[in-house]
Parts: C-alpha cells; structure tokens; sequence
C-alpha cells in the first residue's frame, strides 16, 4: 500500500535555494549542517527601501526566547524551534498539518549592509529584522548645475 506523500511546497524553495547558494559559492557543509537539524523552513519575505531592507517571517506560536538571529561571514541565520505540546487527556487529534520542531534559516545579506546596526523585533508572531544600508550604500540626489 502506497501512502500519500504531502507535498511541502518551502522544503522545495529552500532546496533550491541551497543549490543556487552553492553555485553562488555558499559552504556545502553549511547547507549539509543545515538540513540534519532542521525539521522545517518558515516561509520569509524581503523588502528593500532606500535605508535598509526588512525581512519578515511569521513565527506563530514560537516563543522569542527559542529564536535565536546572528550574522557571520556575510551570512544571516534565523533559527529556533516551535514546540508541540500535546493534551492527551482532553482533545483527540484528527489532523496535524503545521509544522514543528527545529527550523533555521540562512541568507547571504548585501556587502553594503551595516552590520552593527541590525535590529530585530518579534510581535504578535511575526519576527521582523531590519538591515540597514550603510551611509555610502545609499542612494543620494546630486544638484546638476546647467551652464
């Protein structure tokens, strides 16, 4: 008997997104490291201003004490964990379709981001980082003067 295999639509991003880092030069055994502890990959999304670029991902139901945010090497790295906590006694489940467990989640940020100012904040379960550009990376207007 054959059983159903549940399509997870962000494992195939972040697989994809693992290759193209590697082709990109990004440390194979970061990716391999990456993949052994991590039961799942919240989906994120970047947005760029002309100060910084903003990254946000949903986090529900984590805890801000188990996420952790730090930079290395050009590399950000969100990771943390959602915990299941099961009632035995007073529900029956009949279905499990969120993910928990270990997730981490790794992007090369910018050259041109300054990496002293990085800022996080986690509120009502959407974590959000701000990367700021340094003052030479950002865009300025320049007076042209006609003669």
């Amino acid at each position: 008997m054959n059983l159903p295999v549940r399509w997870d639509p962000f494992r195939d991003l972040e697989s994809f997104s693992s290759r193209l880092n590697h082709l990109l030069g990004q440390p194979a055994q970061e990716q391999r490291e990456e993949m052994m502890f991590a039961d799942w990959s919240p989906a994120l999304d970047v947005e760029e201003t002309d100060q910084e670029y903003v990254l946000k991902t949903d986090l529900p139901e984590v805890k801000k004490e188990n996420v952790k945010i730090g930079i290395e090497s050009n590399v950000l790295t969100i990771e943390g964990e959602r915990k299941y906590e099961k009632d035995e006694t007073t529900k029956r489940l009949h279905r499990m379709e969120r993910n928990y467990g270990r997730f981490v989640r790794r992007l090369t940020v910018p050259t041109e981001v300054d990496q002293q100012k990085i800022a996080a904040d986690f509120k009502e379960g959407v974590l959000t980082v701000h990367l700021p550009k340094s003052a030479n990376a950002r865009p300025r207007k320049v007076d042209v003067k006609v003669m």
